[in-house]
């Protein structure tokens, strides 16, 4: 009888192991609500619990009254972020969850004020803080696409390619207007795309843009406060005026191009010569040669060694030249001005211009360097 009660024994003991049920896991549950400064509701919204030991993550979204709650969320500690629209809005790191209900509420102008007293801050100092903030971030943005911008168009007009340059750098205006270097770039683009035009009216077009995109370059730096406090101002200032000129000297408007000159060298003195020296050049071109003589005078008291100003003083001072007979007879000082072009370079890219305008007018080639006279053999 024994043997018969054995065997199915074994197997009731068997099937009641098998069969042992096991314990769930206690739970928590975290509620609360989010509000912004204002005390309204922030909805819609998503309130992420991570777990800062597990990396589990539970997102919950808020209700129309700006509520979130969870009932099964396992105990251990989580970081918790509420975001709207893909942004972070608040957050708290390493929040305990156990098995009771905890509430997050996320309040931020009862944030924001612990914040100003935990700095010092009213708690409308603290608010012009974070406005500051903002805005200092998103400047930061602005200055990083536009950078952007001109290193792509400075690419483009390198490689001779002014239409992208002109492109990119008036998508860079429609992101922020208010930056005069932008428009100064922009007129360079459009002065050096001009050359490359058949239609004279379509190159007339250019230039005339390059000297409005110039002017509103100056307008803007001129009225900034910022720029005034930039060491460099008169200088930056002095090459917009500098290039607004060219471009009124090209269009044929010469009185401009004079006046743009003279503000240039007035600003930046160190480089006045330089700018005293594209007038006298404008001045040349346009047959104004009294202008002109004047011009490369004033070249030459800014900078005596700048040999180019000699050479064309030279020239022009030979355009008032008269005949008597065959013989040209140039006015006093002339022969002077291209001896001390051959001077200063004796070897330079105009050397032998300053000698055959020498010998046109019959004066000898004096220079310090170089070939000089010999002197006769005493007997």
């Amino acid at each position: 009888m024994k043997k018969h009660f054995i065997i199915p024994l074994l197997l009731v003991l068997v099937s009641a192991v098998s069969a042992a049920p096991a314990f769930a896991q206690a739970m928590g549950s975290v509620k609360g609500v989010c509000k912004d400064i204002e005390g309204k509701p922030i909805t819609p919204a998503e309130v992420e619990w991570y777990g800062v030991e597990t990396g589990r993550k539970y997102t919950l979204k808020t209700n129309n009254k700006g509520e979130y709650f969870s009932l099964g969320i396992a105990p251990g500690k989580y970081n918790v972020k509420l975001s709207k629209d893909g942004k972070e809005v608040f957050h708290f790191n390493n929040v305990t969850v156990t098995v009771d209900e905890i509430v997050i509420d996320f309040d931020l102008k009862k944030e924001q004020t612990a914040t100003a007293q935990g700095q010092g801050l009213s708690v409308e100092q603290a608010k012009q803080v974070q406005e500051q903030q903002a805005k200092a971030a998103k400047e930061t943005n602005t200055v990083k696409t536009l950078n952007e911008k001109l290193n792509a168009a400075k690419s483009a007009s390198d490689a001779g390619d002014f239409e992208t340059a002109i492109a990119t750098l008036s998508e860079a205006n429609q992101i922020d207007s208010s930056r005069d270097l932008i428009w100064f770039k922009l007129g360079d683009a459009y002065r050096s795309s001009a050359p490359k035009q058949t239609d004279p009216a379509e190159k007339q077009k250019r230039l005339e843009a390059a000297a409005t995109n110039y002017q509103k370059a100056i307008e803007l730096r001129t009225a900034s406060e910022q720029a005034a406090k930039d060491p460099n101002n008169n200088a930056t200032l002095a090459a917009y005026y500098n290039n607004l000129a060219e471009a009124d000297a090209k269009t044929n408007k010469i009185d401009d191009a004079v006046a743009n000159y003279a503000k240039a060298a007035q600003l930046d003195p160190a480089k006045a010569g330089q700018y005293l020296f594209n007038t006298g050049a404008v001045l040349t071109n346009a047959g104004k040669v009294d202008a002109a003589i004047d011009a490369f005078d004033k070249v030459i008291a800014a900078d005596p060694n700048k040999a180019e100003a000699y050479y064309w003083k030279g020239v022009n001072m030979i355009g008032k030249a008269t005949l008597k007979g065959d013989k040209m007879v140039a006015p006093g000082g002339t022969a002077e001005a291209f001896q001390k072009y051959l001077e200063l370079q004796p070897t330079g890219a105009l050397a032998q211009p300053a000698k055959d305008m020498l010998a046109s007018i019959g004066a000898s080639i004096e220079t310090s360097f170089g070939t000089t006279k010999k002197k006769p053999v005493k007997k």
